[in-house]
């Protein structure tokens, strides 16, 4: 399987928004030929400034390109994209590749694998793990699951928009990687939120507890960042709280398929899906607020007692 290069393959992404689009940009600024796709075409069109194309329709861009990159918000918009009449595989040129980026239930990815092979297209689940800044810098981390040598084949990508990538197994594997990760991300977030939570109301200054906080050897590199935001309060999305709540979903789906138990997952779903619904699209980190705004309550029900 011959290498992916700048000079040979034209690259079409698909879903080019809060991840997407800077990895898409990465892309066309190291000298890849690519064309976008999104159900907005204003988030696609902004990739022309860099360089990129706009596709008009699924159809145009899996007929006209040898890879195409997608990342989408869910496994129904996965499939969607790329089954049917109107769909990738559908219009796939001759030897098409194809690198999903999307966090889906490992079970999807083994399903978009499936069908790719009775097109003749190979099909990659690579997932990503890192927010929008990582994104930009090309700082990510990538977990890779499908064939080897087409993931090996697809390292010029690789190189560009992440600082480590990983081959995890066959198909799915890149997926279950991913909901591994995330899980200490998400499980690891509530827990910052309860210590938080608890040194505010033990009497502790606000902001210098998250300063020193986020300087401690236990708070991953993942949330130091989060802390200091908090600080200034700024909630804005790097990584959208809503889609930390679909990925609880997705390893609380995959714990319950394998007989894990996951008690603490469980807890910090039920917190994290509070806080998302609390209106205007916040950080996964906002469950902070919820965990300060429960305290809040709890002293209140404590003193009318």
């Amino acid at each position: 399987m011959k290498p992916i290069t700048q000079e040979n393959d034209r690259l079409g992404f698909v879903g080019v928004g809060y991840m997407g689009r800077p990895i898409a940009r990465r892309l066309l600024e190291a000298g890849f030929k690519l064309t976008a796709y999104d159900r907005d075409r204003n988030m696609a069109e902004e990739l022309t400034r860099y360089g990129g194309e706009v596709a008009q329709s699924i159809s145009e861009l899996s007929s006209s390109c040898t890879v195409v990159l997608s990342c989408l918000p869910s496994d129904q918009a996965v499939l969607d994209i790329y089954r049917g009449s109107d769909g990738v595989f559908a219009h796939a040129r001759r030897g098409l590749r194809v690198i999903d980026l999307s966090t889906v239930y490992p079970e999807t990815s083994q399903k978009l694998s499936t069908l790719g092979s009775e097109h003749g297209v190979e099909v990659l689940d690579v997932t990503i793990s890192g927010s929008t800044p990582a994104a930009e810098k090309g700082l990510l981390t990538l977990f890779g699951g499908g064939n080897q040598e087409s993931f090996d084949g697809a390292e010029s990508i690789f190189r560009v928009i992440s600082q480590k990538y990983f081959y995890l197994g066959p198909s799915g594997s890149g997926a279950t990687m991913k909901l591994v990760v995330n899980t200490l991300l998400g499980i690891g977030m509530q827990a910052i939120a309860e210590a938080v939570a608890l040194g505010e109301k033990a009497g502790l200054d606000r902001n210098r507890l998250l300063d020193v906080l986020s300087q401690t050897a236990v708070v991953a590199p993942a949330h130091a960042g989060k802390l200091q935001r908090a600080r200034k309060s700024d909630y804005s999305p790097q990584f959208p709280i809503r889609l930390m709540n679909k990925d609880f979903r997705l390893i609380l789906n995959l714990a319950a398929a394998v007989g894990a138990r996951m008690p603490a997952a469980g807890a910090a779903f039920e917190i994290n899906a509070r806080q998302s619904d609390q209106g205007p699209e916040q950080d996964f980190s906002a469950v902070i607020l919820q965990m300060e705004k429960q305290a809040h309550l709890g002293s209140g029900e404590r003193r009318h007692t």
